[in-house]
């Protein structure tokens, strides 16, 4: 399909043999690779390899805005910040809109000239975004590119198309698993703070989480935040009993 400047072949090749030993292992490599970080960097090595790209990058969506936790060099993140802080481009869109966007030469795409140009500045000719997407919606966008044009074939399209597929499943379990530490984290800080009030002013349990409460209301400071700083200092600033 095209539209204007940007095409995206809806005819999917089958992957062969080799590229599907290679999912297999990216697979294994992401099941293992730990973290949000790790992950998308996994992904961002994979696609070096496996892809006609000499750039990569992995920008998630964080409340509906790109951040970059990975890239091949720092070309990559000069062309996410520059859309960023712009909010057009082919990586905005393609985050917005869920839609894969292939734009095959910087050097006469009519859209977005002002990032045309930018891109096209850097060496750049040829960009490939995938929508990194999931049942609840889109998680970032894999952004791959070349310093030549058309450098994007069918195959190209169908493998960045399955290694989107594996990224979006990987990153949200990474997350899922993230935000579950970081909340068991959260809840044993909290009971420890509470353990040090409770013995200081001999209150009980439930008073000595409304204390914590209050205090994070009142200083506009998350209650994580609040049982570290009793932790380590083993006061609250301002507060009496």
């Amino acid at each position: 399909m095209a539209v204007g400047d940007l095409e995206f072949s809806a005819a999917a090749q089958p992957v062969d043999g080799g590229q599907a030993e290679l999912f297999a292992r990216l697979a294994v490599e992401l099941h293992e690779s730990g973290g949000v970080t790790e992950t998308v960097q996994a992904v961002v090595e994979f696609a070096l390899s496996a892809l006609s790209c000499s750039h990569a990058g992995v920008a998630l969506c964080v409340h509906g805005k790109p951040e970059v936790p990975a890239s091949t060099d720092p070309l990559v993140a000069e062309i996410y910040e520059w859309q960023t802080e712009r909010r057009i481009g082919p990586l905005i869109e393609a985050m917005g809109e869920h839609r894969a966007l292939l734009i095959r030469d910087t050097a006469t795409a009519g859209r977005w000239p002002e990032w045309s140009a930018k891109v096209l500045s850097l060496g750049v000719r040829s960009v490939l975004d995938m929508p990194l997407t999931t049942a609840t919606g889109t998680v970032g966008v894999l952004c791959l590119y070349h310093v030549q044009p058309d450098a994007f074939g069918l195959d190209d399209e169908a493998v960045a198309a399955i290694l989107a597929r594996h990224t979006s499943v990987a990153v949200a379990t990474a997350r899922r698993e993230q935000g579950m530490t970081a909340a068991v984290d959260a809840r044993k800080l909290v009971g420890q703070a509470m353990g040090i009030l409770m013995e200081r002013y001999d209150v009980d349990a439930d008073r000595g989480f409304a204390i914590l409460k209050r205090y994070s209301q009142d200083s506009n400071t998350k209650l994580r935040d609040v049982a570290q700083r009793l932790i380590t200092t083993r006061s609250l600033p301002g507060w009496r009993a």
